[in-house]
């Protein structure tokens, strides 16, 4: 006597398998942009004393940019002129 599907998965055993593959392959790939995101961020910048700088006031860039050599004394003078006489002129809104 003939057995035909004595030792074979048959249909749904093929079926039930690549589903099988499908997930797994899927939870692989879940994993694998989870792990890279994660390992991929920065930790937050700190300054070395762990207090945050207070921001630059724009006389404190001016003074920078006058002590690189990036402006001169003239340029200098006027501009901290203009930003200490404040806004001019009507201000739209």
């Amino acid at each position: 006597m003939r057995y035909w599907n004595d030792h074979d998965m048959g249909g749904w055993g093929y079926g039930f398998m690549a589903i099988g593959i499908l997930l797994i392959l899927g939870l692989l790939v879940v994993a694998t942009v989870l792990l890279t995101r994660h390992l991929g961020r920065l930790p937050p910048q700190r300054p070395p004393d762990g207090q945050a700088t207070p921001p630059t006031s724009p006389e404190q860039l001016l003074a920078e940019r006058f002590a690189r050599g990036e402006i001169d004394a003239d340029e200098y003078r006027h501009r901290l002129d203009t930003l200490r006489s404040g806004p001019t002129g009507p201000v739209s809104g």
